[in-house]
């Protein structure tokens, strides 16, 4: 299923990916995996079926084919083209004289807030992991930008235990279950319509952000 975890800044959003991907571990309690508790799964196998797409995207001074490749051990072409699809950037790529061959940075092209984004998810997707994580990954990008990121996120997120990390309720619409994260603390759990109808904090972020949104469409 698919989890949304929502927050102001500060609220304790990103801690929850850094424990899941055990940079550093819990003191307290237990994080499970099938019902595993996380610290018996050997570390290089638990961050390889972990596929993380940050806030800041670094992406290298190499061919977008390699950054999209990045880390595995059979780079091949299928599978390459066939994230690039999924997360929505294949055309954008096959558009540059270069196509796939492209460098990025320094002397190649440099590529816009949403198509960094979606080479960002390319990569994470191209391992077919069990457990997608996307930490704040959209916060950078237009609403517009967003939406269409989104769509394609609809697709990539089927099959597959999706953590949607976010501040913007429009990113965790996509999800099964929300959480409302307060000071370090669930505030509120639901789908987004119950936590809608409830009238608590996640409606009043929804109606904040959405005329937030107006504004900067108008």
């Amino acid at each position: 299923e698919s989890l949304a975890i929502i927050g102001t800044t500060g609220s304790g959003k990103s801690t929850i990916s850094n424990l899941i991907s055990r940079l550093y571990d819990v003191r307290d309690g237990e994080i499970l995996i099938d019902d595993i508790p996380i610290r018996h799964y050997n570390l290089h196998n638990l961050r390889s079926q972990i596929g993380y797409v940050p806030q800041d995207v670094f992406l290298f001074s190499d061919t977008i084919y390699n950054n999209i490749g990045f880390g595995l051990e059979d780079p091949r072409e299928e599978k390459i083209f066939q994230a690039a699809k999924d997360a929505d950037v294949y055309d954008n790529i096959r558009a540059f004289p270069q196509g796939f061959e492209t460098r990025i940075g320094e002397r190649g092209i440099t590529l816009s807030g949403g198509q960094k984004q979606r080479v960002s998810i390319a990569r994470a997707v191209v391992r077919e992991p069990k457990i997608l994580m996307l930490d704040d990954a959209l916060s950078a990008v237009d609403t517009k930008t967003e939406n269409n990121i989104l769509n394609s996120l609809k697709r990539i997120m089927q099959g597959r235990t999706t953590i949607i990390i976010s501040h913007r309720v429009s990113s965790a619409k996509l999800a099964n279950n929300i959480i409302v994260l307060v000071d370090g603390r669930i505030a509120e759990v639901g789908s987004h319509e119950t936590l809608i109808e409830k009238d608590g904090i996640y409606r009043d972020l929804f109606e904040k952000q959405g005329q937030l949104e107006e504004r900067a469409e108008n």
